[in-house]
C-alpha cells in the first residue's frame, strides 16, 4: 500500500512539474523581454550591432536569457523520460512491489557508475521519518574476545544505555574469557529491560579457520561473517558494532534506518572515510576490490532474514577463495622462479596479509562481494560512524556537535589521533569511560520487563527488612548486587602439575593502590585481588598499573574490580569474589597491608605436602607481625625477624590494641620451634591461614571494620579444622593512615550497636547450623 502511495505522490508531482515549469519559464522570459515598455529581440538575427539601443551589457543579457531557456527545455526533456518511466512502471506498482531479482554476474559492471546509482537511491526519502515503536526490542551483536576487548565493550555499552529508550536484547559472539567476564558482569550490573546471550566463539572457529591469518587470536575478527548461521533463526535484523565504537544519540534512531532498505538491501554500510580501498597508499599498494572508497564494517546493519535467503554464507565464501587466489598468483609472480617451489600457498597469503589483522580482512571480504553485488548495499550517512583514524575524511561527516551520531575509535593510536576535533571526541569517550554505571540502572516506563528471579528474590529480601531498624543499613548491605568486573587486565597463568600451587588473596581500595609492587616482589605465585573502585578510579587504576613495569610484567595477576555501592566497604564480599576465582588447589587467605616473607611462596608449597592439606581439612597459620616504620629494612630469615622483634623494630601484630586476635598463635613458642604445632581456637582468634579452595566463604553481613574475619576463623573451627602454626614463615603489617571504616567504628556508638547486634546473629545462625557443637562459642564469648 506504502508504495502505491508513493507512486502516485511520484506522478502527481511529475505532472505538475511539466505543467508549471514551461509557464513559469515563458512569463518570466516575457517579462523580461521588454525594456523601457518596448521589446526586445532575443534573436541575434534580430539584433542591430549599430542601434544605438545596442549595448554590451544588453548582449550579455540576451546571451544569459539563451542559455537559461535551453536549460530549461533540457529539463523538460528530463522530466518528460521520467514521467514516461513512471507511467511504465505504475501498473506494477498497482499489483505490489515486484523487485528485480539480481544474480551475481548481475552485480558486474562500471562500478563508479553503479555506486552512484547506490548514492542516488540512499539519498531518496518520502514521507515521515520511519518510528521505532515505544517498547520494540533493538538488538546488538558484538564479538567479543579477551579481556581487553571485554574492557572495550562495557564502555560501549555505557554510551548505548546512556541514550536508549527502548528494550536490548545483546547477543555476543565471545571466547571462552570475555564470556565469563561480560556474564558475570551483566548479571550483577541487573539493568532494566536488557538481555544479554551468548554464543561460543570457540566453536565458530572452524567456519573461518580455513582463512589464512597471522595470529591465532585474529581469527575472532571474522566472525561477522557467520552471524546468519550463528545467531536465531527466527532473528530477522540485526545492529552489528565494533567493541570500539562510542554512541553520541539514541541507538534507536539507527534501528530505524532498516526501515529504509528496499529491494535486495541487506547490508547498511558507511563509506570507509580513509584512502585505503583506492589503492594509493604506497608503491605496490593492492588492497582487496572494493566499491569506489569501499564501506567500513565498524557499524553494520544486517537484514538476517534476507540474507539467508540469498545464501550469504556461499555468497561469501566464494569470493574470498576466488580473492585469496588472486593474490596467490600476484605473490608467485612477484617472486623468482627458483623460489616458487619452495613457498607454501599458506606462507604466500600470510605475509600478503601481515600487515592487516583479522578485522580489516572481514571488511576485505564484505566489501568484495559488495563490489560484486552494489545491490546488496544501503549507504548510510557517513555520521552513523565517524572514522576516528590518521588522514581521513572524517571531518566531513559533521558541521556541529548535533551531527554526530556514532564516533569510531578504528586507529591504533586510540585517542592520540590526528584529528582537530579530537579533543571533543576524547572527552565525550572518558564520559562514559568513568561513567557511574549504577546509575544506568533505570527503568523504561510503559515497557514492561522480563521476569528476572535474582531481582525478585532480592526484592523480596529487602522488603523482608524493617526500614525503621537503626542496623537497617547494615543489614540492607548484606543484599546489595555490586557490579562486578572480573579479570580488569590480561591474566595468564598455567597451574603447576604437582597440585601443590597457592593463590594469595586480598582485597583493597584505591588508597592502597601503592603495596601492590611491593607485594609483587614478595610473593612470585599467582595472586588474586578483589578491588574496590568507582568507575573512575579503576580508569586510575588502569593508567597506574600499565605504567608500572613492576606490574605489567606479571600476568598471574587477577584484578577483579567490584565497583562502589553504598555507604560501607564490604570487606567479606570483596573476599569472596577474589576467592572465588582462584585457580590453585589452595589460597592464602591475606591482606593487602601485609607483605610475605621473602620466599613464602615455596615455603607453603612444601608445607602443604607435608600436612598433607589434600586429604585433611587443615589451614595453617602464618605468624603475623607489624612495624610502625614506613622505612623498614625486610628481615630475610626468622633469626633476623627475631633480632628485630627483641630490639623492638617489629611487634606481634596487634599485640597493643587487639592481644586477643592473634595470641593463640602463641608466639612464645613460635620463637623456638622448628617444625608445625596444633592450636586452639579461642574467642576472637582471627589469624591468615592457607587453605583448600573449598573452604567457606566469608559471611557478607560483616562489612567495615569488626569480626569479619573473627567470624570466618570461627566458622572453620565449627567445621572441624585443625589450625596448624608454621614455624618458619611470616607476613609483617605496613604502616598505614587509619581507614574510613575503623575511624567509623570508634566514633559512633551505633555503628558499634549494630556491629554487636550483628554479632548475636550470627552466632544464633551457627547454633542452628552446627548445633550443640557451637554453643562454646556463646560461653567463649560471654566469658571474654
Amino acid at each position: 500500500m506504502l508504495g502505491v502511495c508513493r507512486g502516485r505522490r511520484k506522478f502527481l508531482a511529475a505532472s505538475l512539474t511539466l505543467l508549471c515549469i514551461p509557464a513559469i519559464t515563458w512569463l518570466y522570459l516575457f517579462a523580461g523581454s521588454f525594456e523601457d515598455g518596448k521589446p526586445v529581440s532575443l534573436s541575434p538575427l534580430e539584433a542591430q550591432p549599430h542601434s544605438p539601443r545596442y549595448t554590451a551589457s544588453s548582449q550579455r543579457e540576451r546571451e544569459s536569457l539563451e542559455v537559461r531557456v535551453r536549460e530549461v527545455e533540457e529539463e523538460n526533456r528530463a522530466l518528460r523520460r521520467q514521467l514516461s518511466l513512471a507511467q511504465g512502471r505504475s501498473p506494477s506498482h498497482r499489483r505490489g512491489n515486484h523487485s528485480k531479482t539480481y544474480s551475481m554476474e548481475e552485480g558486474t559492471g562500471d562500478s563508479e557508475n553503479l555506486r552512484a546509482g547506490i548514492v542516488a537511491g540512499n539519498s531518496s526519502e518520502c514521507g515521515q521519518q520511519p518510528v521505532v515503536e515505544k517498547c520494540e526490542t533493538i538488538h546488538v551483536a558484538i564479538v567479543c574476545a579477551g579481556y581487553n576487548a571485554s574492557r572495550d565493550v562495557v564502555t560501549l555499552v555505557k554510551s548505548v544505555l546512556f541514550h536508549r529508550r527502548n528494550p536490548l536484547h545483546f547477543h555476543l559472539i565471545a571466547d571462552s574469557i570475555a564470556e565469563q567476564i561480560l556474564a558475570t558482569l551483566f548479571q550483577t550490573w541487573m539493568v532494566p529491560a536488557v538481555r544479554v546471550d551468548f554464543y561460543n566463539a570457540d566453536e565458530l572457529k572452524s567456519e573461518v579457520s580455513w582463512i589464512p591469518n597471522k595470529h591465532y587470536s585474529g581469527i575472532y575478527g571474522l566472525m561477522k561473517l557467520v552471524l546468519t548461521k550463528t545467531l536465531p533463526a527466527n532473528l530477522e535484523r540485526v545492529i552489528v558494532l565494533d567493541t570500539d565504537i562510542t554512541f553520541a544519540t539514541d541507538i534507536a534512531e539507527l534501528w530505524a534506518v532498516f526501515h529504509k532498505f528496499k529491494g535486495q538491501q541487506v547490508l547498511g554500510l558507511v563509506e570507509n572515510q580513509s584512502d585505503w580501498y583506492l589503492g594509493n597508499l604506497w608503491k605496490n599498494h593492492r588492497p582487496w576490490p572494493a566499491l569506489g572508497r569501499g564501506y567500513n564494517t565498524g557499524v553494520i546493519l544486517l537484514l538476517l532474514d534476507k540474507l539467508r535467503k540469498m545464501k550469504w554464507e556461499q555468497m561469501w565464501r566464494l569470493t574470498a577463495e576466488r580473492e585469496l587466489m588472486g593474490m596467490l598468483s600476484t605473490s608467485l609472480a612477484d617472486q623468482p622462479l627458483n623460489q616458487q617451489s619452495n613457498l607454501s600457498s599458506h606462507s604466500f597469503l600470510s605475509r600478503r596479509l601481515r600487515m592487516d589483522d583479522m578485522g580489516f580482512l572481514c571488511e576485505d571480504i564484505f566489501n568484495a562481494v559488495i563490489k560484486q553485488n552494489p545491490f546488496l548495499v544501503y549507504q548510510l550517512p557517513c555520521f552513523w560512524n565517524v572514522q576516528l583514524s590518521d588522514h581521513t575524511r572524517s571531518e566531513q561527516c559533521y558541521r556541529d556537535v548535533s551531527d554526530l551520531k556514532v564516533i569510531h575509535w578504528n586507529s591504533p593510536k586510540k585517542l592520540r589521533v590526528k584529528n582537530k576535533h579530537v579533543e571533543f571526541f576524547r572527552n565525550l569517550y572518558l564520559t562514559f569511560l568513568e561513567y557511574d554505571g549504577n546509575l544506568l540502572r533505570r527503568e523504561l516506563f510503559g515497557c514492561p520487563s522480563e521476569a528476572d528471579v535474582n531481582s525478585e528474590n532480592l526484592q523480596k529480601q529487602l522488603s523482608e527488612l524493617d526500614e525503621d531498624d537503626l542496623c537497617y543499613e547494615f543489614r540492607r548491605e548484606r543484599f546489595t548486587v555490586h557490579r562486578t568486573h572480573l579479570y580488569f587486565l590480561h591474566y595468564e597463568y598455567e597451574p603447576a602439575s604437582d597440585n601443590t600451587d597457592v593463590t594469595l588473596v586480598a582485597q583493597l581500595s584505591m588508597d592502597r593502590l601503592q603495596m601492590l609492587e611491593a607485594i609483587c616482589k614478595h610473593w612470585e605465585g599467582p595472586v588474586s585481588l578483589a578491588l574496590y573502585l568507582s568507575d573512575a578510579e579503576a580508569q586510575q587504576f588502569l593508567r597506574y598499573a600499565q605504567g608500572s613495569e613492576v606490574l605489567m610484567g606479571r600476568h598471574n595477576v587477577a584484578y577483579h574490580i567490584v565497583y562502589k555501592e553504598g555507604q560501607f566497604y564490604p570487606v567479606n564480599l570483596l573476599r569472596n569474589v577474589a576467592m572465588k576465582h582462584v585457580g590453585t588447589p589452595y589460597m592464602f587467605l591475606s591482606d593487602i597491608d601485609f607483605l610475605p616473607m621473602y620466599g613464602l611462596y615455596e615455603y607453603l608449597r612444601k608445607s602443604v605436602i607435608q600436612l598433607d592439606l589434600a586429604n585433611t581439612k587443615k589451614a595453617m597459620i602464618v605468624p603475623a607481625f607489624e612495624t610502625l616504620r614506613y622505612r623498614l629494612s625486610f628481615p630475610k630469615s626468622k633469626a633476623e625477624l627475631l633480632s628485630m622483634l627483641d630490639m623492638g623494630t617489629l611487634f606481634t601484630f596487634r599485640y597493643h590494641v587487639w592481644t586477643k586476635g592473634h595470641a593463640p598463635t602463641n608466639f612464645a613458642k613460635w620463637r623456638t620451634a622448628t617444625t608445625p604445632y596444633r592450636v586452639e581456637w579461642e574467642a576472637d582468634f582471627e589469624p591468615y591461614v592457607v587453605v583448600r579452595r573449598d573452604c567457606p566463604e566469608y559471611d557478607r553481613r560483616f562489612v567495615g571494620f569488626g569480626w569479619n574475619k573473627v567470624a570466618h576463623i570461627m566458622e572453620l573451627d565449627a567445621q572441624e579444622y585443625e589450625f596448624i602454626v608454621l614455624p618458619n614463615a611470616y607476613m609483617i603489617h605496613m604502616p598505614h593512615a587509619p581507614s574510613f571504616d575503623i575511624t567509623k567504628f570508634r566514633s559512633n556508638k551505633q555503628y558499634r550497636i549494630c556491629l554487636k547486634t550483628l554479632k548475636e546473629e550470627f552466632q544464633q545462625d551457627m547454633s542452628r547450623r552446627y548445633g550443640f557443637a557451637a554453643l562454646k562459642y556463646l560461653t567463649a564469648e560471654n566469658n571474654s
